[in-house]
């Protein structure tokens, strides 16, 4: 199985081109003003409209207010919606855009109670594309930037596992050995500054995706 690479937090047309030409699966754009990655609907539908084909693009939400992701969906050509709070189920599907829902992996509890509980919170989202799991950070959009315990991923996930936090050149290798998810997601472990993409990171990044799928 070949692992997909999402690349979140992009704010450049640039870095969109230079990630969709390394051969970047999907961009993400942060609509959440707290982010020192957010996006205006403006700079993410320039961004979003010079997408090559089969590049996903995909918009990432936390605890957002249906009104302004009606307003993303309407001005921005969207693939996917990424969301990444609290958010209900019944509101995760409700924009007529398929999903992925995220989960933040709470490092306290047994491995047992752990498993249980991302279990049973993946099972309320039965219908998204997939579900990504990150390291705990409440109120914070993308997670903390920090590798979480991957014992702490349950088997048995009935959506596509996609793994995120703490991911950069050094580490992602093993976690597609480990853990082969369906797609591994990095922000801040590709880039040169907040916002900024380093293409020499991000072609290193694939680079060692595309080495232990082949």
């Amino acid at each position: 199985m070949r692992t997909r690479v999402k690349i979140c937090g992009i704010c450049r047309t640039e870095d969109a081109h230079e990630a969709a030409a390394l051969g970047a699966d999907a961009i993400g754009l942060v609509f959440y003003d707290k982010s020192s990655r957010a996006v205006s609907l403006q700079q993410a539908a320039a961004i979003s409209r010079q997408l090559p084909a089969f590049v996903t693009s995909v918009a990432l939400f936390l605890d957002p207010d249906a009104e302004l992701v009606r307003q993303v969906v309407a001005q921005v050509p969207i693939d996917l919606l990424q969301f990444h709070g609290s958010e209900p189920a019944d509101f995760c599907r409700g924009f007529n855009r398929p999903y992925i829902k995220a989960l933040c992996v709470e490092s306290i509890g047994t491995v047992a109670q752990i498993h249980a509980g991302v279990l049973a919170s993946a099972a309320d989202f039965g219908d998204a594309r997939g579900v990504l799991l990150d390291s705990n950070a409440p109120g914070a959009a993308g997670g903390t930037g920090e590798v979480f315990d991957w014992t702490a991923i349950p088997p048995g996930l009935e959506q596509p596992l996609v793994l995120a936090g703490g991911l950069g050149v050094h580490n992602v290798a093993e976690a597609v050995r480990k853990i082969k998810p369906w797609a591994v997601d990095v922000s801040s472990g590709v880039e040169r500054e907040k916002g900024i993409k380093d293409a020499a990171l991000m072609r290193a990044f694939i680079n060692e995706v595309n080495r232990c799928d082949g």
